[in-house]
């Protein structure tokens, strides 16, 4: 379900040696930014951002917002012009998941 927190930020991400990708959805235009939970039909994390998907705006905040939350270089690595993205985010996978799980409302 839309926003269900029985999911995990392990359940939508894949752990590298030296960073985590993590695939979320995100939500343009929005009246605040943050994460709103989990989309367990498409498995994502779902972002709402301010910026609209205009000249890469909505990208930029996408990799700031994880920048940070986890203190961590991120940038979105696929879906550059979908609702639907991957976001890598560099440096240790553990400390990235504390941190996103922390964030999730």
């Amino acid at each position: 379900m839309f926003g269900e927190r029985s999911m995990k930020v392990a359940d939508v991400s894949r752990i590298k040696a030296d960073c985590l990708e993590l695939d979320i959805l995100v939500s343009p235009r929005s009246n605040r930014s943050g994460l709103e939970g989990f989309d367990e039909w498409r498995k994502r994390l779902i972002l709402r951002v301010k910026s609209p998907p205009l000249d890469g705006r909505a990208n930029k905040e996408v990799e700031g917002f994880f920048k940070e939350i986890t203190g961590c270089r991120s940038v979105v690595t696929a879906g550059m012009t979908s609702h639907q993205k991957t976001v890598t985010v560099y440096g240790d996978p553990s400390s990235i998941i504390e941190a996103v799980e922390k964030a999730v409302q």
